[in-house]
């Protein structure tokens, strides 16, 4: 999280929406100039992508007032552009659904919406298109309800860029969950150089969990001898906990590592990381010694594992 007050990111927070309103015209008086303002452009854009359904239903999936959202839908009765079918069991409910008018009537707006945000991206190279797309999903996942179901995710080798991404995340996330200080982030770049220096890939490896574009894990399988493999920097993002990714980094490690011939696998860690513990556990890992330490700004006790292969 940066630095500074609460006041501060409330600020930064209403500086950024003011920005992105401005920067996609939310303020004009008709959307995408258009006769439609730009709640009446949501009731449409709501109705044209989903089937029949009730106007409670459309009022609470939408957080308009029922009295407010009635009398968009009168207007739009009006005009044609929506109908009302009597429900089959309920007589008190009505379905709402675009007619064809309706949808003749959305159709320059969906256009228009797409040619806006065409231009808005096409300022941008690639990858910095990318990191935009990355960015909105964060906010959507952080402020969002959490889906009922997650998305997939992948796992995959890594590439340009990603180790100096495992060493940032950890930095922030240790110092938000446990209090560590920057010679933790220190340690993992430590740890992140030394792999890329020295890789191995017949006998080590380094797997990215990805999940909708966005680096969501990792974890690090390297060599300690010719008989011994070392598992390292284990993570996954919290918003992407539950769904079984790190239990799924450890297994490939174990996979891997019987796979070109080591006989055992170690680890370190520390008695707080108590989901980590958990995962090695499960996976077959043996609590083989546990020693006090002061690292991180901390009073620790660092423990190694071990399992055989």
């Amino acid at each position: 999280m940066p630095d500074g007050s609460f006041d501060d990111r409330i600020a930064a927070v209403r500086r950024f929406n003011r920005f992105y309103t401005q920067q996609i015209g939310v303020l004009r008086e008709g959307l995408h100039e258009s006769r439609f303002s730009l709640t009446q452009a949501r009731v449409l854009y709501e109705l044209a992508q989903r089937p029949p359904l009730p106007a409670a239903e459309l009022a609470r999936d939408l957080g308009l007032d029922a009295g407010y959202l009635s009398r968009i839908l009168r207007g739009f009765e009006t005009e044609g552009l929506i109908v009302r079918t009597p429900s089959k069991t309920d007589a008190r409910q009505s379905s709402i659904a675009l007619t064809e008018a309706g949808r003749a009537a959305f159709a320059p707006l969906d256009r228009a919406s797409r040619a806006e945000i065409s231009a808005l991206l096409e300022r941008l190279p690639g990858p910095q298109q990318q990191r935009l797309v990355e960015a909105m999903r964060t906010i959507e996942t952080l402020l969002g309800d959490r889906p009922a179901s997650r998305p997939p995710y992948l796992l995959r080798p890594h590439r340009a860029g990603d180790i100096g991404w495992v060493v940032h995340r950890h930095g922030v996330l240790y110092a938000e969950e446990y209090g560590w200080d920057e010679t933790f982030e220190a340690l993992v770049a430590e740890v992140g150089a030394e792999f890329i220096k020295n890789f191995d890939p017949k006998r080590e490896r380094c797997w990215i969990a990805e999940q909708d574009g966005a680096i969501v894990g990792s974890v690090f399988l390297v060599r300690k001898t010719d008989e011994i493999a070392k598992l390292r920097l284990l993570y996954v993002e919290p918003f992407a906990r539950g769904a079984g990714i790190g239990r799924r980094l450890v297994e490939e490690c174990l996979r891997f590592a019987k796979s070109v011939g080591y006989r055992r696998i170690t680890l370190w860690t520390n008695s707080v990381l108590v989901a980590a513990r958990r995962i090695y556990e499960t996976a077959g890992f043996e609590l083989v010694a546990s020693e006090p330490h002061h690292s991180f700004g901390h009073d620790l006790v660092g423990e190694t594992w071990e399992r055989d292969l």
